[in-house]
């Protein structure tokens, strides 16, 4: 964090997504819709969620749950109640569509081990942004209150709460909706501080 940045303690809370701008996709109809809407987009942002592991030498089986922004709404994917036609092959392995988001490694791997996708054009902000005076990466926290000044709020109960549960709770949606679209907003600030290529 540099110097004139505000402890976190003392910035305003960051706003995040509002819960009507959550879409579940869990029918033919809503992944038919979202797979239209994020074809379309040049940039989304992009997470995933996994069940924990807790017990030495257990293996995860996520993803459970995967995230795609764009700037008006924010698509969640549970896996356990993915339609059979769910498009999620074509947006994450277009070459067109370039997807954002922070500490991608471990997502990527659970995504072609699990579903057999390869994820295509990927930008890893962690990466990307790496801290100028640490040279360590840069964890969505600190890009937030870096780029807009605002706290991100990351509860430890809800991380690591069971993402594999069919029904999501409302605070597990717009915690995962957030990590998408944070993603998002700071490749567009970083971009537009020529922070990034």
């Amino acid at each position: 964090m540099s110097p004139d940045i505000a402890p976190e303690t003392e910035l305003p809370l960051y706003p995040g997504v509002a819960l009507a701008d959550v879409v579940l996709v869990v029918t033919a109809e809503l992944a038919a819709k979202a797979r239209a809407t994020l074809l379309a987009q040049a940039v989304i942002g992009f997470d995933t969620e996994a069940k924990p592991t807790f017990r030495k030498g257990e293996v995860s089986t996520g993803p459970h749950l995967i995230q795609l922004a764009t700037s008006e709404r924010v698509y969640l994917y549970p896996l356990s109640r993915l339609p059979a036609q769910h498009g999620l092959e074509d947006i994450l392995e277009s070459t067109r569509i370039l997807k954002v988001g922070f500490g991608l490694g471990s997502d990527l791997a659970q995504l072609r081990t699990r579903m057999s996708i390869e994820a295509k054009n990927i930008l890893d902000l962690s990466r990307a942004l790496k801290s100028a005076a640490t040279k360590q990466s840069l964890g969505a926290k600190t890009a937030v209150a870096q780029y807009f000044g605002q706290r991100l709020q990351k509860s430890r109960r809800i991380t690591t709460s069971n993402w594999a549960n069919p029904n999501l709770t409302e605070r597990q949606m717009l915690y995962a909706a957030n990590d998408a679209r944070v993603a998002l907003q700071v490749y567009h600030a970083a971009l537009a501080a020529g922070h990034l290529a």
